[in-house]
């Protein structure tokens, strides 16, 4: 469950949302089974709400959309991957604390 300003994309919609976004925007490959990923959920949701307006926060599902997952190498969840200008600017695989996000989403500022 996303927070309200993480927007859930999948294979269909995330050129739309992330490659032509106006905005840098952090992903987060995500799985529902994936304990780490519950840890880090909250903390990217915060962020979400702190960057408003900055940087556009989507998760994808990485059992329901496999080609885009696929398509950036993603081994590990969670992945954090930052895109600008439609390009892959800086990556974290694995749980990390709060300012180091934040610090993935400030490279793209």
């Amino acid at each position: 469950m996303a927070g309200k300003n993480v927007l859930n994309v999948n294979d269909l919609n995330f050129d739309d949302q992330v490659l032509e976004s106006d905005l840098p925007v952090l992903v987060d490959f995500t799985a529902t089974w994936c304990g780490p990923c519950k840890m880090v959920a909250p903390l990217v949701d915060e962020l979400a709400d702190e960057y408003e307006g900055r940087v556009r926060v989507v998760k994808l599902d990485i059992d329901e959309s496999p080609g885009t997952a696929s398509k950036y190498g993603i081994r590990g969840v969670p992945t954090l991957l930052v895109f600008k200008d439609g390009r892959p600017v800086a990556q974290q695989v694995g749980a990390i604390p709060k300012t180091a996000i934040a610090q993935l989403m400030d490279r793209a500022l």
